[in-house]
C-alpha cells in the first residue's frame, strides 16, 4: 500500500453501473423519509392542546396514557396550515413526482407551509438560484408563522418546539443554496444563527459549518465550533481536530496522534479522500459509525478543505501507510 498519495484526486461520484439481470427482481429498498415521525408528534401536540392539562403531571400522565394505550388518536387539522401539514406528511410518505405535486397541494391550502417550499426546493428546483429563492418563501413563511416573540423567548429552544421546525428546515436549505452560489459569508452567517436558536443541533449543522469555516480560511471560528461541540463522538469531527491541528502546527506528535485517532475511529475517509473508493451519485440516507456511509458523508461535505491545505493529504496518507504497515509487521509475527 505504499505509494498510496500518488492516487489523489478530487472525489467524484462513480458511474451506476448496471445490475446483474438477477438482482433486478430484488425489491426495491425503501428508505422512510424521517420527516414523516412527526406526524404522530403533531397529533400528540393536539391531544395535550385539546385536554388542555394544567400542571406538568397531569401532562405527563396524558403521555403515559398514550403509550400505554399503543395508539395515538387522530386529531383531525384545526387551522389551514395543521392541514397543509398533513399534506406534507403525506408528501414524505410518497414517492416519485406524487411528492411534488402533494408539497403544491399544500400551498393552495396554506401559503404559510414553510416545509412544502422544502420539499419542492430539494426535488424540483433545476439550479442553486431556484433552489434559494424556493428555501427563502420557506423561511419567510415560517416566520410569519413563529412571529417576532417566539424568536425572542424561545432562542435556544428551537427545535424542540415542534412548530419551529418547518423554518429550520427552510433555513438550513437557505444556507446550503448560498453556499452554492458563492455566498459563503451569507451561508455561514445563517448556520451560526441555526445553532444559536438551536445549540443542541438536532439538525447536525455544525458539520457543515465546520467545513466552510475551514474552507473561508476562519480557523479562529472552527476552533470555537471545535471547542462548542468538544463532546462529539463522530470520526468526522476527530478529523476535523485533526486537519484544524495540523493547519496550525503542522505534522507533529500532537497532531499526528490526531489524526491516528480520526483514523482508528474510521479508516474508510482516506479511502475516499484519495480517490481509492469512488464516492457515490448520492449520499447515503443513514449512517453507521465507524462505517463507509460515515466516511461518504464527511468527504463529501469536508473534501475540499483537504484538498486545499497545503500537504494534508500527503500527510493523511502516510499515516494511513505507517498503520498498513503496522498491521503487516503485526501479522507476520
Amino acid at each position: 500500500m505504499k505509494g498510496l498519495a500518488k492516487k489523489k484526486a478530487q472525489p467524484q461520484p462513480s458511474a451506476e453501473q448496471e445490475e446483474p439481470k438477477k438482482s433486478k427482481r430484488r425489491a426495491p429498498r425503501v428508505v422512510v423519509d424521517p420527516r414523516v415521525m412527526e406526524r404522530s408528534l403533531a397529533h400528540v401536540h393536539r391531544v395535550l392542546e385539546e385536554r388542555a392539562p394544567e400542571t406538568p403531571e397531569e401532562a405527563q400522565a396524558i403521555l403515559d396514557e398514550l403509550m400505554a394505550s399503543g395508539e395515538i388518536p387522530q386529531v383531525p387539522p384545526r387551522s389551514p396550515l395543521e392541514q397543509a401539514q398533513e399534506i406534507m406528511y403525506d408528501a414524505w410518505e410518497a414517492r416519485g413526482a406524487k411528492r411534488a405535486k402533494l408539497a403544491r397541494e399544500a400551498l393552495k391550502v396554506s401559503p404559510d407551509c414553510a416545509d412544502a417550499y422544502v420539499l419542492l426546493a430539494e426535488e424540483t428546483a433545476r439550479t442553486a438560484q431556484e433552489a434559494h429563492d424556493l428555501f427563502e418563501q420557506g423561511v419567510k413563511a415560517g416566520e410569519r408563522v413563529l412571529g417576532a416573540r417566539m424568536f425572542q423567548e424561545e432562542a435556544g429552544n428551537f427545535w424542540g418546539i415542534l412548530e419551529t421546525r418547518p423554518y429550520m428546515r427552510a433555513r438550513a436549505g437557505l444556507a446550503w443554496s448560498l453556499w452554492a452560489m458563492g455566498k459563503r459569508q451569507e451561508a455561514i452567517d445563517h448556520l451560526w444563527d441555526l445553532l444559536r436558536l438551536n445549540p443542541n443541533d438536532n439538525q447536525g449543522n455544525r458539520y457543515a459549518l465546520m467545513a466552510w469555516l475551514l474552507a473561508t480560511g476562519d480557523d479562529a471560528g472552527a476552533r470555537r465550533l471545535l471547542d462548542q461541540y468538544a463532546d462529539d463522538p463522530s470520526a468526522g469531527w476527530a478529523y476535523n481536530r485533526a486537519i484544524l491541528l495540523f493547519r496550525k502546527v503542522g505534522d507533529t506528535a500532537k497532531s499526528s496522534r490526531a489524526l491516528d485517532k480520526a483514523l482508528g475511529m474510521n479508516p474508510f475517509v482516506p479511502l475516499y479522500l484519495i480517490g481509492v473508493k469512488a464516492m457515490p451519485s448520492r449520499m447515503p440516507g443513514f449512517v453507521q459509525p465507524g462505517g463507509e456511509s460515515e466516511a461518504i458523508e464527511y468527504v463529501g461535505i469536508t473534501w475540499e478543505v483537504w484538498f486545499e491545505t497545503p500537504g494534508a493529504l500527503d500527510w493523511l496518507v502516510n499515516a494511513l501507510d505507517r498503520k498498513i504497515a503496522a498491521l503487516e509487521a503485526k501479522v507476520r509475527r
